[in-house]
């Protein structure tokens, strides 16, 4: 849309390009994220971007029937029988618990072990997240003074009118690099990874009360009911209906 606006107008692209306030808000920016992190969390965060392109398949549907098929399995060949029917299961948040509660592990303590694992995946997500927030924010911010450079050096060469002009457009060209690192990379990506955590958590809520509903011998059918209350109502159908068995 930024292009179709530069064309629209009648302008040419080269004259949006100025090395020099691409150094300012990119150097610039990305200066003060590497100061508000450590190295290694800076690294990550840059090598996160990836994760927002990605589409990871988290479907609570899926894990909802996946949980009933292991429920119908303790209720007709025990707890000890889920350590076998774990052999399937790829998730290793899903399968830790199965290990638990096999293991006979008190109910309460298993929550305690798994919402501690939830709460240090949401610690990582948010660590992330921030990242992309922290640019967002310094993105502007440098556009901004590398603008107040452009202007700083344009007053000082007021002595030939006609360099005024090209001078005021550098000095504001440093204000829209800003803008749209902010809004066409930084905030997209840290909106995409907060939905991504945010189903994640979800599913891992959806495990954890599953798991510890097949401890305490509940009926699958009642289970199921129980789980798709963490859905909204418009999925809740698509759920494999019947799945439990009496």
């Amino acid at each position: 849309m930024v292009i179709f606006g530069i064309l629209s107008a009648g302008a040419e692209i080269g004259g949006y390009i100025d090395i020099p306030s691409v150094i300012i808000t990119l150097g610039g920016s990305i200066s003060g994220v590497l100061a508000s992190n450590k190295l290694k969390d800076f690294i990550g965060g840059l090598k996160s971007i990836a994760l927002a392109f990605k589409e990871e398949v988290l479907d609570p549907g899926a894990v909802i029937s996946n949980v009933i098929n292991l429920a119908n399995v303790a209720r007709k060949e025990g707890l000890l029988a889920l350590e076998e029917a774990s052999n399937d299961i790829e998730d290793p948040f899903l399968k830790k618990g199965i290990m638990l509660v096999v293991d006979g592990t008190d109910a309460e303590l298993v929550r305690g072990i798994l919402e501690t694992e939830l709460t240090c995946l949401e610690d990582r997500h948010k660590k992330v997240i921030g990242f992309w927030e922290k640019w967002a924010e310094l993105g502007p911010a440098w556009g901004m003074i590398g603008t107040l450079v452009g202007l700083v050096n344009m007053l000082n060469n007021m002595s030939d009118p006609s360099s005024i002009g090209p001078s005021m457009a550098t000095a504001l060209i440093t204000t829209l690099y800003g803008s749209i690192v902010a809004n066409w990379l930084c905030s997209p990506v840290a909106e995409k990874m907060k939905v991504n955590n945010a189903l994640e958590v979800i599913v891992k809520e959806i495990m954890v009360e599953g798991l510890l509903s097949i401890q305490a011998g509940e009926n699958p059918r009642v289970i199921e009911e129980k789980l798709k209350s963490f859905l909204s109502p418009a999925i809740r159908n698509d759920v494999g209906a019947g799945g439990g068995e009496e």
